[in-house]
C-alpha cells in the first residue's frame, strides 16, 4: 500500500484490508515493514530542511503543513488539511489521521526534535501568489518541489450537502523522493520487475509510478494531464475505481 499519508494513518488502513506486509509513505519517504513494526528505507527532510521551507512560507504568509511519521502539523483545518479532517469524522478514534493544530508553527517546529519528516505542503487558491511561493521555494538547495499546472479540487460531505474545496497545491520532500523510487526499493527487496507492477493512481504525485510501471491506472476524477499518461482510466474514486481496477486488472 503507498500513499502520501503519515505511517501511522496508512497502517491502519492496510491492516483494515489485510495488507500486512508492506507500506509506502510521504509520496515515498519512507518504507514501513509492518509485520516487524520497523522502517526499513527512508529519505526524510532533515529539520534545518523543514525550517528553511518554514520560514519562506512564514515570510511570505502562505498556508503550509508539516508531515512526519506520525502527524500533520498545521495551523489551522484549511485546504488538505480540512478534506483530512473530514474523513476523520467518519472513523473511529483509532483509525484517524492525526493532525496537530499549532497556531505558531515556526516555534514549535524548531522545539521539536526526534521527528522523521516525510514532506512539507503548500496551498493557495490565487495562482499568482502560488507560484511566486513555488519560485521561491525551488531557489533553495537539495529539495523536490512537486510541479503542479492544475487546481486541486476535493469534494467533501456536510450532512446531505456536497461542497468543493479548491486550491493549487505542491509537495516538498527531500532530493530523489517519489513513490517509484520507494516502489524500486521495495521490488529489489522482493525480486519483482516493473512489468509485474499495477498502480493507481489521480494526481502528480502518482506520475512516476504511472509512466514506470508494467500497468499504470488513473482514476476517473484525474486530471487531465494524468489520464494521458495512463494506460487505463477507471471510475472516479466515489464510485469505487479502485476496487474496479484491482478486480479488473489483479484479481482476474
Amino acid at each position: 500500500m503507498l500513499l502520501g499519508r503519515t505511517i501511522e494513518s496508512i497502517e491502519s488502513i492496510a491492516l483494515e484490508i489485510g495488507a500486512k506486509n508492506y507500506l509506502i509513505s510521504g509520496n515515498g519517504a519512507a518504507v514501513y515493514d509492518i509485520q516487524n513494526k520497523k522502517i526499513i528505507y527512508s529519505k526524510f527532510l532533515s529539520k534545518e530542511q523543514v525550517l528553511k521551507i518554514a520560514e519562506v512560507c512564514e515570510e511570505n504568509s502562505i498556508h503550509y503543513n508539516v508531515y512526519t511519521d506520525r502527524e500533520i502539523i498545521a495551523k489551522n483545518l484549511s485546504y488538505n488539511i480540512l478534506y483530512y479532517h473530514n474523513e476523520n469524522l467518519k472513523k473511529p478514534e483509532n483509525k484517524r489521521t492525526y493532525i496537530n493544530i499549532v497556531p505558531d508553527m515556526l516555534t514549535y517546529l524548531k522545539n521539536l526534535d526526534n521527528s522523521n519528516f516525510l514532506k512539507v505542503t503548500i496551498c493557495d487558491e490565487d495562482i499568482n501568489i502560488f507560484n511566486g511561493i513555488i519560485k521561491k521555494v525551488k531557489g533553495l538547495d537539495k529539495f523536490d518541489v512537486l510541479d503542479v499546472e492544475y487546481m486541486s479540487k476535493k469534494k467533501i460531505r456536510r450532512g446531505t450537502e456536497d461542497f468543493f474545496v479548491e486550491y493549487y497545491y505542491t509537495e516538498i520532500t527531500n532530493e530523489n523522493v517519489n513513490k517509484w523510487t520507494a516502489l524500486e526499493f521495495l521490488m529489489n527487496k522482493l525480486n519483482i520487475t516493473p512489468q509485474e507492477v499495477v498502480a493507481i493512481g489521480d494526481n502528480f504525485n502518482d506520475r512516476e509510478m504511472i509512466e514506470e510501471s508494467g500497468l499504470g491506472i488513473v482514476m476517473g476524477n484525474s486530471n487531465p494531464f494524468m489520464k494521458i499518461m495512463g494506460d487505463l482510466i477507471v471510475t472516479d474514486n466515489n464510485s469505487d475505481g479502485v476496487c474496479e481496477a484491482i478486480e479488473k486488472f489483479v484479481l482476474n
